[in-house]
């Protein structure tokens, strides 16, 4: 079978994830761009990298590209390609398209265009046109424009691929499947210790994370993909790799929490889980997270999205810092990751983060950070709040009489404290 070339689209910041992803799998000459990755493999891979890829939004099957300066120069080598060898007469297109040119502007007017050359040729050739359907084509078609150079690709996906099909029912602020697994492949959750997400609103991470730590793959769930409803659809081939990838699931043997101190956020989460057929993995409790202590003595992994004051009515300064004594007083030996897109509110936290990641949330510009508590913290805590606490009070008044001074020289003598 020949290998060919594909694309497959991530967020920012995800590429070197995604590129070790595909490498794992097995893919060939990868390439990292920005919110993309592109290699090679055969048809095989391409059913295999839809299955397993957690931080992939969509493959897509570059079909031919070429320079245009006008629209009716994209309306004239669109219309000149043989669309009949992928569809009929009888079958429906999508068209989606992303532009970014000086020359045009609309990627809706572009997808309009495109539309118009394949249906146009299809009525000239055989006096009938396909439909549109936006939802579930037989062929959906891709169409980027950098500059005056245009890409025209087949998406093999269909839905974005964040759509696993084990999420039913939402809070709020939902994550992305995507950003929650590349999140936790950021963080290096490998599912060698105990998990929790102390926030777990519906339990997206909480699954990403069971199905990372297992490795079972992320789209098992789904419905189903396009390149199904293709000409080339190989039903006994994509058996045959389901198969290969669901012999590759491990054992697990450690825990995997969740909390949150809204009953509703915890019968989503137990009724997301049930859905993922991961409920022998994953336990949920309704639990305040900063009225809680670790459980146990062994290292624990924390990844979460705490919520943000974009859609939640949140004092973030009080929230942030009940956040870092919550990890200082109750999570030593701890390392602890959570995204947030409120750049203020993490000097609130009170402790240094050890790593920041660059990430966005949708369309906002987040962090993804890690506080590293250590064993024994705890204790160290205590003996700062009795004695050296008041010492520096006093020392701040008598040689200082500037709090903020104070505050500084404190953080850099005891950064986890």
């Amino acid at each position: 079978m020949d290998n060919f070339k594909m694309i497959a689209k991530t967020m920012y910041g995800f590429e070197p994830i995604l590129a070790k992803e595909l490498l794992s799998l097995g893919a060939m000459d990868i390439k990292e761009g920005t919110r993309n990755v592109s290699f090679y493999g055969d048809l095989g891979f391409m059913y295999k990298a839809n299955l397993c890829l957690r931080t992939a939004i969509k493959i897509l099957k570059p079909y031919r590209s070429f320079r245009i300066n006008s629209e009716e120069e994209l309306y004239k080598n669109i219309y000149a390609l043989p669309w009949e060898e992928f569809m009929g007469v009888d079958d429906s297109l999508a068209i989606d398209a992303t532009v970014h040119s000086e020359i045009f502007t609309h990627s809706q007017y572009i997808s309009l265009k495109t539309k118009d050359a394949i249906v146009d040729r299809f009525r000239d050739k055989f006096g009938k046109r396909p439909d549109v359907d936006l939802d579930f084509p037989t062929l959906r078609i891709n169409v980027h424009i950098e500059k005056n150079f245009c890409n025209v690709s087949f998406d093999s996906s269909g839905q974005s691929l964040h759509k696993r099909g084990y999420k039913t029912a939402t809070n709020i602020a939902p994550i992305n499947e995507v950003l929650a697994a590349g999140m936790l492949l950021h963080s290096g959750w490998d599912g060698q210790s105990d998990f929790l997400d102390p926030m777990c609103g519906s339990g997206t991470i909480l699954i990403e994370a069971a199905m990372i730590a297992c490795n079972i793959p992320p789209n098992l769930n789904r419905k189903e993909f396009a390149f199904e409803k293709w000409k080339d659809w190989d039903e006994s081939l994509f058996e045959q790799i389901e198969d290969s990838v669901l012999k590759k699931v491990r054992e697990f043997h450690f825990s995997i929490k969740g909390y949150d101190k809204a009953p509703s956020a915890v019968h989503k989460a137990i009724d997301n889980i049930e859905n993922a057929n991961l409920s022998e993995f994953i336990k949920v409790e309704r639990q305040d997270f900063f009225e809680s202590e670790k459980e146990g003595e062994r290292h624990l992994h924390m990844v979460f999205n705490p919520p943000y004051g974009e859609r939640l009515d949140i004092d973030m300064p009080v929230f942030y810092k009940a956040i870092g004594d919550t990890l200082k007083q109750g999570y030593t030996d701890t390392d602890a990751w959570f995204i947030t897109s409120n750049l203020e509110a993490i000097k609130h936290v009170g402790l240094r983060p050890s790593r920041k990641i660059k990430l966005y949330n949708g369309a906002l510009e987040s962090k993804l950070l890690k506080y590293q508590i250590y064993p024994g913290t705890k204790n160290r805590n205590r003996i700062e709040e009795t004695f050296l606490e008041p010492c520096i009070d006093a020392l701040s008044i008598l040689f200082f009489g500037n709090w903020s001074t104070l505050f500084k020289i404190y953080l850099f003598l005891f950064p986890y404290g």
